[in-house]
């Protein structure tokens, strides 16, 4: 992630003659006039293993540290459980594990234990694990034991009452790990986050235990699927495509760090897990396969990042012999996305579980490369690019930072920035060449607020889109980042975030509505527009989509009043008497929502009556604004 620093003074910055600033701004909207095509895929999500996003986020495990891993901290959260006289001892083993993958586990040995006294261990998830009324959990653990036939009980229990929501037993443990299989059904108790996962045993025995795990229901009932209120969320927002496996995640700290995707498919036995450049480990459980079904369950296409041998900590792979091995992983990569059943690498893809081949248009090579001073990157850039290009002639090929040696299709091109940088730079395309590669600002966030933004950060981010909008025959693709945060102590390493949650509820922030109003109101042709005398901090764009006869109108008034403006439709003809009006709006640049209060910032729909193709709106302070007329 990188920011772009801009030092020029802003216009509305700028004091302004009173005279100037009284003018009623204006707003022609040539409607006859398309200058551009707007680009199918130009608002999608950009997402990465940051701020807890997949791990205690999006993907909808409820164990936390279900792989027993090594280090420090990997045992801290699994606790010993006695109850009564039970005596039992709990450590990692680092000589016996379920697979060659995971060859660590959590020994469980109990020295005394009855049924009214059993002993076990216990699992707090992420800051507590959700439970709903009447509600089915699916789970499964591997495990072995020597004592055959000990059963191990599974029970839901809440933190502070001691009350058990749900339990279950599992029968039959042997010598050999093996995968069992287990379903808690709430009834009727009541919503809280504050619960854990005990698995115990009635007797004296040792008990060795991995891949503990737990699943509320999911988004469209994928079988270890997502979280359904997110899911959700990013459902309203009308994406396009979702770019995977994410930035600096795709890097990793180290080489042996990256997100190697082979590592990643496949049962979870198999799948050893790996350090993220966030500071904690992922469970991959979010592998390759679950990425391209999220994508399949919001109907949307993937933007594929292979990694192209550049790590965080200044390690790289040399162009040339060093880096083939990394150029085929990435053509094997495209292979398990898009081939048949009779190419080696779609035939995984089938054993996985998933004959029919995944669409996809657009490969990003490397990640922000940019910030490898061995300057190794157009060497690196364009061995990828020739060998995807003779095997696969039909894809996009992504750069992330200009290259010479060959010319990429797309440039993906990131902006972090204030507020004011943000009102500033909604005009950074409207001059920019068209005879370069097309553009992909694909991270890019107004930051202001913590952990998600407020309302000024919103206002400059809406700024941002209409310039985005605005020259959408050169930006093809733009998604925000980061896209989530865990609101819990902890849980963010990144502001500012665009949907906040905890283990039970979640929020949009004044920008990710922002994001929902732009993307459920796009038309498929920019319009020529002119904005005069707007003053101020008054941003606009225009599409239109013809063969519905619609008109989409966006205003943004980042100003403290209430600016009316006069809006000519020009050559639209009849417009249509009744429009909608849909505006986010607050009472400061600093109201923002939160876990405790979600709906302070949220859009309002007004029906508004057109008097004619000429009429004045008024657009309240703080504002964005969508006009939806027929024409």
């Amino acid at each position: 992630m990188k920011k772009l620093t801009v030092v020029a003074a802003t216009l509305g910055a700028l004091a302004l003659p009173s005279a100037f600033a009284a003018q009623a701004p204006s707003l022609t909207v040539h409607v006859d006039q398309p200058t551009a095509k707007v680009s199918p895929m130009l608002y999608g999500l950009m997402t990465e293993e940051i701020n807890y996003s997949y791990d205690g986020g999006i993907y909808a495990e409820l164990v936390r540290d279900r792989a027993i891993g090594h280090g420090f901290g990997a045992l801290s959260h699994w606790a010993m459980v006695a109850r009564g006289n039970a005596q039992v001892n709990v450590s990692g083993d680092d000589a016996t594990g379920p697979s060659g993958a995971l060859t660590r586990s959590l020994k469980v040995s109990v020295t005394a234990a009855t049924a009214a006294a059993p002993a076990g261990v216990e699992n707090d998830g992420y800051w507590g694990i959700a439970v709903r009324p009447n509600t089915v959990y699916s789970g499964s653990f591997y495990a072995k034991t020597d004592s055959s036939g000990v059963p191990v009980t599974i029970s839901l229990q809440n933190d502070e009452t001691g009350v058990v929501a749900a339990t279950a037993t599992v029968n039959g443990l042997t010598g050999e790990w093996k995968q069992y299989t287990y379903t808690l059904k709430t009834g009727d108790v009541p919503v809280s986050k504050n619960n854990h996962l005990i698995l115990t045993i009635p007797r004296p025995a040792t008990v060795w235990l991995n891949l503990v795990s737990l699943f509320p229901p999911t988004y469209h009932n994928r079988v270890h699927g997502n979280r359904i209120d997110l899911m959700e969320k990013l459902a309203a927002m009308h994406p396009r495509f979702l770019r995977l496996p994410g930035g600096n995640y795709l890097e990793g700290d180290h080489i042996a760090d990256h997100f190697d995707w082979k590592k990643t498919i496949g049962p979870w036995v198999d799948r050893p897990t790996h350090p993220s450049p966030w500071g904690y480990r992922s469970s991959d459980g979010m592998g390759l396969l679950e990425y391209l079904e999220w994508c399949e369950d919001l109907k949307i296409e993937p933007v594929l990042a292979v990694y192209a041998g550049y790590s965080l900590m200044q390690e790289h792979v040399d162009p040339g012999p060093a880096l083939e091995p990394y150029v085929q992983d990435a053509l094997d990569e495209i292979e398990y996305v898009t081939g048949s059943t009779d190419t080696r690498w779609g035939a995984e893809r089938a054993k996985d579980g998933h004959p029919a081949p995944f669409p996809l248009h657009y490969v990003e090579i490397g990640n922000e490369d940019e910030f490898d001073r061995s300057g190794s990157y157009d060497g690196r850039f364009a061995q990828f690019y020739r060998a995807i290009r003779q095997h696969y002639p039909g894809l996009q090929l992504i750069a992330t930072t200009p290259v010479k040696s060959v010319t990429p299709d797309v440039l993906d091109e990131h902006f972090y920035m204030p507020a004011e940088q943000s009102f500033h730079e909604a005009h950074h395309y409207d001059h920019h060449p068209r005879n370069g590669p097309k553009i992909f600002v694909g991270e890019w966030a107004t930051r202001e607020g913590d952990p998600t933004p407020n309302l000024e950060a919103a206002l400059g981010d809406a700024a941002w889109m209409t310039g985005l909008e605005r020259n959408s025959d050169l930006i093809i693709m733009a998604s925000y980042a980061p896209l989530f945060v865990n609101v819990n102590p902890g849980g963010m390493q990144w502001a500012t975030d665009l949907i906040g949650y905890d283990t039970l509820t979640s929020y949009g922030s004044p920008s990710y509505w922002a994001q929902v109003m732009f993307g459920a109101h796009l038309g498929t042709e920019v319009v020529q527009t002119d904005l005069a005398d707007a003053g101020l901090r008054i941003y606009a764009s225009v599409t239109r989509n013809a063969a519905h006869r619609k008109l989409f109108v966006k205003v943004v008034n980042a100003t403290s009043v209430a600016q009316p403006i006069a809006i000519d439709l020009e050559g639209a003809g009849k417009v249509g008497a009744q429009a909608s009006l849909t505006t986010l709006s607050g009472k400061t640049p600093n109201a923002t929502n939160s876990i405790t209060d979600p709906r302070v910032v949220v859009p309002v729909q007004y029906p508004v009556t057109i008097a004619g193709p000429k009429f004045t709106e008024t657009f309240v302070p703080y504002s964005i604004n969508v006009l939806d007329l027929s024409y």
